[in-house]
């Protein structure tokens, strides 16, 4: 009974990691890259490699190998250190897909 709580509990770690790194390379997608360079972190392409990395190995190892200590070791580092300096950003270093009327406070409605 014991080692079955265990490994119910290493299955919710595993999880849990899995989601974290998941959510950090989707959130190192949607910024922009010059985002990166404005902030001098590194580039988009090797956060995305180094997140998607991460994240694979989260989804095949098991949590008590080194191999996903060091995605979280990543993956913390992303959240911690790149993601704010890239939110700190004006437009928070998201992509923008508006229209080609949007002015620099929203959309420009013709002075309606």
């Amino acid at each position: 009974m014991l080692m079955q709580g265990f490994a119910g509990l290493m299955w919710l770690l595993s999880m849990a990691l899995i989601i974290f790194s998941g959510f950090a390379l989707f959130d190192a997608a949607v910024r922009r890259e010059d985002a990166y360079r404005a902030a001098d972190k590194k580039t988009k392409p090797f956060w995305l490699i180094v997140l998607a990395i991460a994240f694979v190995v989260n989804l095949l190892f098991p949590i008590l190998s080194f191999l996903p200590i060091i995605g979280l070791i990543a993956t913390i580092v992303y959240m911690v250190d790149v993601r704010p300096a890239i939110r700190a950003l004006p437009g928070g270093g998201r992509s923008r897909r508006g229209s080609s009327s949007d002015g620099p406070y929203g959309p420009y409605n013709g002075g309606r």
